[in-house]
């Protein structure tokens, strides 16, 4: 701990200490003007509702501002020292979490989605099925909080995760505050997972352990929108990575066991278990390679698959038998073609059509989103195929692959939010990537985190909004490449920071300049 100490000190460590402020007031700021509660009791009785309002909801607003512009910052300040080599893996550790306390107090970021999460719990504490009937089956204190989209809604969830939301709720009871620190505490192992996981995955892939903390784990999308904005998706992926790490370290029952865990908590999981059952053919095929007489391949395959579905039906069936719910969730994840955005392609598609012959015909962007979102089932579907296909010949191309599923989940389903691109991105940690591919993912956080609203509201059809995004993304990726791309330090007469070389570059002065 003293040697972290004397890191915050020097110049390497002043983008913790930044980016922790950053997350203060980012947590500030969210009291006003995240997805804050339609009846605060707790601001009320503080006297702070007036931060919700007016000028007081103008000064949470800029303070939210403040805290991710220097969170972002922070963050690929900090991965250029990690590039370099000056920074090491605890001392990551430790800006995480330092990064992530602050958070842990703030109203829900970016998303309604923790109210959904209790109403659900409730739903089943309160002898509902979640999986056949919405919330507002169960009128309660916490259904005033949900969004109305999702009050008839069924849960799109895995059981596992219904029963911890059930468990959450019978602690708590409907208190909203209690339950949203709750929840966020229960998914917290999540992060500690992939604290875990990341860097022993990119061991494994002949990364750097460092890098692949930085770029996904420490990135400001999955501690701000994951932690901040209180999802399950922190728990799943923090499974599904243990999951593939096991499975690589020949730990293949256990493996195939926490990656079933991580189905329970979100189907999503799922897309890594036909590429996991590659990984353990291969370690099979490679223990036999001295034997006389080998079974064909397909013989291997045949009974890795066998085993790996057995365990993995065991352990979903157990828990969809202790919550006492069926398979409903799966027919819950059409629910999200209530979400338009153009971040799906389908969708992006569809909006397109309409915009473009909107002059010429009268056309209702619903029918065109049916037939654009069908296509894209049918071309995710053949994706998902290809990469387990194309994939297939190692570990690493195997891992290669889950990124690629992922992605293509992302793109292709019928809808897309912010926070699900860190599937792909917390796997793609353990991949050796070239800096100008994480200079494009740094301008894509950016952007993602700049055009979207922290009440969860969509800013993406403000061209304003989205213009201004796409600037600072750009502005962010560039500085990763290459200090102060602006030149602001010497106009603001600061020392100039030093080059990759380690050598301080003065810059030209006079009419030239």
């Amino acid at each position: 701990m003293s040697s972290f100490r004397d890191f915050l000190r020097s110049r390497d460590g002043r983008p913790t200490v930044t980016g922790c402020l950053g997350a203060v007031l980012t947590t500030l700021g969210s009291f006003g003007a995240a997805a804050v509660r339609v009846h605060d009791v707790a601001l009320e009785d503080a006297h702070l509702s007036w931060l919700r309002f007016g000028h007081g909801l103008m000064l949470s607003s800029i303070a939210f501002w403040i805290g991710i512009a220097l969170l972002v910052l922070s963050w690929v300040r900090l991965g250029r020292c990690t590039l370099d080599g000056r920074v090491s893996l605890a001392q990551l550790r430790w800006t995480l979490v330092v990064w992530v306390v602050p958070l842990l107090f703030a109203v829900p970021l970016y998303s309604r989605d923790a109210y959904s999460y209790l109403a659900q719990g409730a739903l089943l504490r309160d002898g509902f099925d979640p999986y056949h009937v919405g919330p507002v089956v169960d009128p309660n204190p916490i259904l005033d909080d949900v969004s109305g989209i999702w009050t008839t809604t069924t849960a799109p969830y895995g059981p596992a995760f219904i029963m911890l939301a059930r468990l959450v709720t019978q602690l708590c009871g409907d208190d909203v505050m209690t339950g949203t620190m709750a929840l966020r505490l229960v998914m917290l192992p999540g992060l500690l997972l992939l604290a875990w996981a990341v860097p022993a995955l990119a061991r494994r892939m002949g990364a750097r352990p460092e890098v692949a903390m930085w770029f996904a784990v420490l990135n400001p999308l999955l501690v701000v929108h994951l932690v901040g904005g209180v999802h399950n998706e922190l728990l799943m992926v923090g499974l599904m990575l243990t999951g593939i790490v096991l499975v690589l370290d020949r730990k293949h029952v256990a493996g195939v066991a926490v990656l079933a865990v991580a189905v329970a908590i979100k189907g999503t999981a799922g897309i890594a278990l036909p590429f996991v059952v590659w990984m353990w053919l291969h370690h099979v095929r490679a223990d036999r390679r001295s034997d006389a007489h080998q079974p064909s391949p397909v013989l291997d395959f045949a009974r890795v698959a066998a085993i790996a579905v057995l365990i993995f039906t065991a352990v979903f069936a157990a828990f969809s038998l202790i919550a006492g719910v069926g398979l409903g969730w799966l027919a819950a994840l059409s629910g999200s073609i209530k979400i338009i955005n153009y971040i799906s392609i389908p969708t992006a598609t569809a909006q397109l059509i309409a915009w473009v012959c909107s002059p010429f015909v009268h056309l209702h962007l619903a029918p065109i989103l049916a037939v654009t979102r069908s296509v894209g089932v049918v071309l995710l579907a053949v994706t998902l195929v290809w990469a387990w296909w194309r994939f297939r010949q190692d570990e690493r191309r195997n891992l290669t692959g889950i990124v690629v599923g992922l992605l293509a989940v992302c793109l292709l389903s019928p809808a897309s939010l912010p926070w699900y691109y860190t599937w792909p991105l917390a796997v793609s940690g353990g991949l050796v990537l070239s800096r100008r591919t994480m200079a494009i993912v740094a301008g894509l956080v950016t952007w993602v985190m700049a055009v979207f609203m922290p009440t969860g509201s969509i800013g993406l059809y403000s061209w304003w909004n989205v213009l201004l995004a796409a600037a600072l993304g750009v502005l962010a990726g560039w500085s990763l490449l290459r200090p102060d791309p602006l030149r602001l330090r010497p106009a603001l007469g600061l020392a100039p920071l030093p080059a990759e070389d380690g050598t301080v570059r003065t810059p030209a002065t006079g009419p030239s300049a």
